[in-house]
């Protein structure tokens, strides 16, 4: 069998993933060019082609090697990481920073929450019965997880369970079931997953480019640049209340003695507040640019 030299990313067709993916892929510098199914899209520019499918067959199609990567929910990828014997070797390799939810459990609104034992013996509907039964057996508890693929909400008002184990966002959905959440049981986001890597894989170096870029990318994401120029004096006492800054750059200015130009690389954001701080400092011409990319 002829090994495979294109590298393959695998990323969510649609729901809440899809378009924040492909967005972080188009500002990783990929292009693809979609096929008349849209399933599989060849790239354009680097031997890197994309297979859009749903969330949760990416984990599957990481862990048999039909695809290299996949940007997936973590929540996702943890079940199937727990399921070792379906999809052993598998890993997160990034975390993304968009998509966040929680796996939670949630009671009926008028049961107080009193600690894992009550769960002893209880029904408990879930789409997630690998993490929730890892969860229980470190409290030491006996529960039934009642497996459903959707609509878990509703599992306890129809009678088929006690209480649920499941995505919680804004929490909205469990309180028009009347339930509550009482215990988070993962964080979750989007994130870049893959297989253990392995020294005769012939794309080791493509995945290596692509992991930097996209270093590149979420780094640039939290970062901003300043730029200033101040009286060397005052110089001590700016750089001082730069939040988060790798050393600044600082040069003369041509024709302005004692006068300096910074430019200094902050992680975080820079609020009106710091801003006023470094002008009453001496600050002056104060710029704050946005990061689009980053490559150490």
């Amino acid at each position: 069998m002829q090994t495979r030299k294109r590298l393959r990313i695998a990323a969510q067709k649609s729901g809440r993933l899809s378009k924040a993916g492909l967005d972080l892929l188009s500002r990783c510098g990929l292009r693809f060019r979609h096929g008349r199914d849209r399933l599989y899209c060849d790239g354009e520019n680097l031997p890197i082609d994309l297979l859009l499918v749903r969330d949760d067959d990416i984990p599957g199609l990481i862990s048999s090697g039909a695809c290299d990567l996949g940007i997936v929910g973590r929540n996702v990828l943890a079940e199937a990481m727990a399921d070792t014997n379906r999809h052993g070797g598998l890993r997160e390799l990034r975390a993304l920073g968009f998509a966040r939810c929680r796996l939670a459990l949630a009671l009926p609104q008028d049961e107080a929450w009193r600690g894992p034992q009550q769960l002893e013996g209880r029904r408990i509907a879930t789409s997630y019965p690998h993490l929730l039964q890892g969860w229980l057996q470190r409290h030491g508890v006996q529960a039934d997880p009642v497996v459903l693929s959707g609509a878990v909400e509703i599992a306890p008002r129809l009678g088929s369970a006690d209480l649920v184990c499941d995505l919680v966002e804004t929490g909205t959905t469990l309180a028009a079931n009347q339930l509550r959440e009482v215990v988070t049981l993962l964080d979750s986001e989007a994130v870049l997953a893959g297989a253990v890597a392995t020294p005769e894989n012939p794309r080791s170096r493509l995945i290596e480019r692509l992991l930097a870029r996209l270093d590149g990318v979420l780094g640039g994401r939290e970062s901003r640049l300043v730029m200033l120029q101040a009286p060397r004096a005052a110089l001590d006492a700016i750089v001082a209340l730069l939040p988060a800054a790798v050393s600044p750059a600082i040069t003369p200015i041509e024709g302005q003695p004692g006068r300096m130009a910074v430019q200094a690389l902050c992680s975080g954001s820079i609020d009106w507040q710091d801003l006023e701080a470094m002008r009453s400092a001496g600050a002056e011409s104060l710029l704050v640019l946005p990061v689009e990319k980053m490559l150490s």
